[in-house]
């Protein structure tokens, strides 16, 4: 990694003029209140938004439509792969754990749209069950309740929240690079990468042992966190850098 490319990390900044580009940022299909209505509804955490828009990008919110679909991809610029739900254990062989909750709606769409980014080598940044998605999509396995490997719930979050844990990044790392060499994560998760999938590299881990942090060694940008940058105004910088990596995508594409 040149000294420019590691700049262009640390900053995200958007280099050029021209049209801000586009990201895609998968939501649930959730019961939702708002002023006479309660209703089926697209949603996500507004902070995902919230720091696509800072960091100079367009979000767009893709609801699990069934199967996502090549011509949705070609009108993104890059991906964040957002945190929820378990993956389900099916798709790497395993029988489900008694705490697994999935949603099965968001893993076929979610599955195929990052196999289509993959295709199109479209930036992708993915967070906690993002990473999930990613790691076994590669060909990865799960720990389905870490508690029963760690012997604790730290990285387990609070009903509605989030727990501070400390991560180290591995030096010469994109997550070094962007985050620095030590990260006050906030985490809220109990699965976490058990097999690492061969095309992946762990770039992060926790003090327990536990990867917080993947990305692939080659290629377009794609980085996974375990942790939670989007509620973090300093983390944000990850997002920054995938919007700096979208922005680029945006450009040769368009040339």
């Amino acid at each position: 990694m040149d000294s420019n490319d590691s700049e262009g990390l640390r900053t995200g900044v958007v280099k050029n003029g021209g049209p801000r580009p586009v990201i895609g940022l998968p939501t649930y299909l959730e019961p939702a209140k708002f002023g006479s209505w309660h209703v089926d509804s697209a949603v996500l955490p507004a902070s995902y938004v919230q720091m696509v828009v800072a960091a100079g990008g367009i979000p767009v919110l893709l609801p699990p439509a069934g199967v996502a679909r090549p011509e949705l991809v070609a009108r993104l610029d890059g991906l964040v792969l957002t945190g929820g739900a378990d993956v389900a254990p099916a798709r790497y062989g395993a029988p489900e754990h008694a705490l697994t909750y999935t949603r099965p709606d968001r893993d076929e769409s979610e599955f195929e749209l990052f196999a289509l980014a993959r295709a199109a080598r479209l930036p992708v940044l993915a967070v906690c069950r993002g990473l999930q998605v990613v790691n076994v999509a590669l060909g990865g396995t799960l720990v389905q309740h870490l508690p029963d490997v760690v012997g604790h719930a730290e990285h387990s979050g609070t009903v509605g929240g989030f727990t501070v844990t400390e991560v180290v990044t591995v030096a010469g790392s994109k997550v070094a690079a962007i985050a620095g060499p030590q990260v006050k994560a906030n985490c809220h998760h109990h699965q976490a990468i058990d097999v690492l999938a061969a095309e992946l590299v762990a770039t992060a881990h926790a003090t327990d042992g536990t990867i917080e942090a993947a990305e692939t060694a080659d290629g377009p940008f794609l980085v996974g966190v375990q942790w939670h940058p989007e509620v973090d105004a300093v983390d944000r910088r990850l997002i920054g850098a995938l919007v700096a990596a979208a922005e680029d995508y945006r450009r040769e594409r368009m040339s």
